[in-house]
């Protein structure tokens, strides 16, 4: 959790799914560059190109960088509303739209609750990280109460 620039209170983010793609992507790069490497060791009756070997070095490399997609969520709050970015986009949900912020009984992460039963999953809270995301709950519901007073 820390303290943002002049547009947003307070900025998000989660603690261990970060560190798990991180691993992952390196695992995934690493496996598609040795492969690509070892291609050539041993005659198997296929012909193997220069070419073939690169291009399993770059489909190593693409899929880590697609795994590296998992550590970017984050939720920023403000006086706009709630900047939701779960993997590729942020979605500004402003403060008259959001009806309630909620974390579900066995629910993976938090929700942003908009009028007629519609949400926006909030990946950046993550029932994984135990304490923590209590925490990040308490400062998303004292969020709330601050620019949201008539809902409570």
């Amino acid at each position: 959790m820390t303290t943002a620039n002049s547009d947003w209170d307070v900025v998000l983010r989660p603690r261990l799914t970060p560190y798990v793609a991180y691993v992952v992507a390196f695992v995934i790069a690493t496996a598609g560059i040795v492969v690509g490497f070892l291609l050539k060791i041993r005659y198997t009756g296929a012909t193997i190109q220069p070419a073939d070997q690169v291009s399993m070095g770059v489909l190593g490399v693409i899929l880590a960088a697609a795994v590296l997609l998992l550590a970017t969520p984050r939720i920023r709050l403000g006086p706009a509303g709630i900047g939701v970015r779960n993997l590729l986009t942020e979605r500004v949900v402003p403060w008259p739209e959001v009806v309630d912020v909620s974390f579900p009984q066995g629910a993976r992460w938090a929700r942003v609750d908009l009028a007629d039963y519609e949400y926006v999953p909030v990946f950046a809270i993550q029932s994984i990280d135990g304490e923590r995301a209590v925490v990040a709950m308490d400062t998303l519901r004292a969020q709330l109460v601050k620019y949201r007073p008539d809902l409570t």
